[in-house]
């Protein structure tokens, strides 16, 4: 088949995530079972317009705000009528593809964002943004959906669409699970991990407050933070961690290669991650993968990648008060910790992008 994807992000993309690891691990499998793929994207500073990666051809047009109309434009004039199958990727924004694509074609929604915009754009842009999801779901509400938490799910049946057109799939994790979690050895202190890019949405600073309402009982707990930052926030963060009280036992890692992420990932003891919203919590997924349980916000995507006391913990109210006890409930008490490690290691084994590019193909055929 020819299968043309329209989203705002490839993997070379400085701002690109977990979605995206998603995208390029299925399109890497969609070409090597013979099948032409190409993702029409924004551009970013430095960015070649064409590009193959690993088998799939990547055409970058407009920029993060433009893409959108850029991309209609370039179908218009390019692409109409080449492809088989087409995918609007709503990760944030949907390309409303329905209203001038011909070809087939379905929605691919990682995650619904209206709470995010409060956290992600500025006045009046996330007040229109929060008005406007409604308004644009409901009118896609026949559209045929992929996403991949039944939370998303729950969210566009909320809105008008049909229990039998959403589809989730499996997500996957490029990180090989370890063979034996007992032959990786952690740090000599307790140690919490925060780890990702530094946005509002991901509300690190709840992180902070957690550790050090939980250090008053763990007196050498430590908090390591990965990952780099450029905004407003992100500078407010890093103030936080060396105004803190506890700020000797705060070590911030900046942003780290995959090697450094793996060795933080088997050798702290938790995770913990407070977003306000996600598709899947794919860093708790790979934490699990190494033999490191999480500690959660209650939210959608998060929820979904926690079994609650198996395999990590969900707070049931947001608030680092909430996420220190939790955190404090779970290092204390090593026998339930060694089970939840146990858990969430096994439970990482079953995600996988084989399953998910199986889910996926299995999805896009029956369509």
């Amino acid at each position: 088949m020819k299968i043309l994807w329209f989203t705002w992000k490839d993997m070379e993309h400085p701002l690109a995530g977990g979605a995206e690891l998603v995208n390029e691990e299925i399109g890497i499998r969609l070409a090597r079972d013979g099948h032409e793929v190409v993702f029409l994207v924004a551009g970013f500073k430095g960015a070649v317009s064409e590009t193959i990666r690993n088998g799939y051809k990547i055409i970058r047009v407009g920029n993060r705000y433009s893409v959108y109309y850029a991309a209609y434009r370039y179908y218009n004039k390019y692409l109409q009528g080449w492809a088989d199958i087409v995918i609007d990727e709503c990760n944030t924004v949907p390309f409303f593809c329905k209203f001038y694509v011909k070809e087939r074609n379905f929605l691919f929604i990682d995650q619904l964002a209206r709470e995010i915009w409060f956290h992600e754009m500025f006045f009046p842009i996330n007040i229109l943004g929060y008005l406007v999801e409604p308004v644009y779901l409901w009118l896609l509400r026949d559209r045929r959906v992929i996403t991949i938490s039944n939370s998303t799910k729950k969210d566009l049946l909320r809105y008008g669409f049909k229990n039998g057109n959403i589809a989730i799939i499996s997500v996957g994790i490029d990180i090989t699970p370890v063979e034996d979690i007992n032959q990786m050895a952690k740090y000599d202190e307790p140690t919490i991990l925060s780890i990702g890019y530094i946005r509002s949405m991901k509300r690190t600073h709840h992180i902070i407050m957690a550790f050090e309402i939980a250090k008053k009982d763990i007196k050498d707990l430590k908090l390591i933070i990965a990952g780099g930052y450029d905004s407003k926030y992100g500078k407010k963060v890093f103030e936080l961690m060396q105004k803190s009280i506890y700020s000797s036992s705060i070590i911030y890692r900046g942003k780290v290669d995959k090697e450094n992420k793996l060795e933080l990932l088997r050798k702290c003891h938790l995770i913990a991650v407070t977003s306000v919203k996600e598709g899947w919590g794919l860093i708790v997924t790979e934490a699990n993968s190494q033999g490191t349980p999480a500690v959660v916000y209650n939210v959608d995507g998060l929820k979904d990648s926690v079994i609650d006391k198996e395999t990590g913990l969900i707070c049931k109210k947001n608030s680092p008060s909430e996420m220190a006890e939790k955190m404090s409930e779970l290092l204390i008490n090593r026998e339930i910790y060694y089970k939840f490690r146990h858990n969430a290691w096994q439970w990482s084994k079953e995600i996988n992008f084989d399953r998910c590019y199986n889910d996926f193909k299995q999805t896009i055929e029956n369509c």
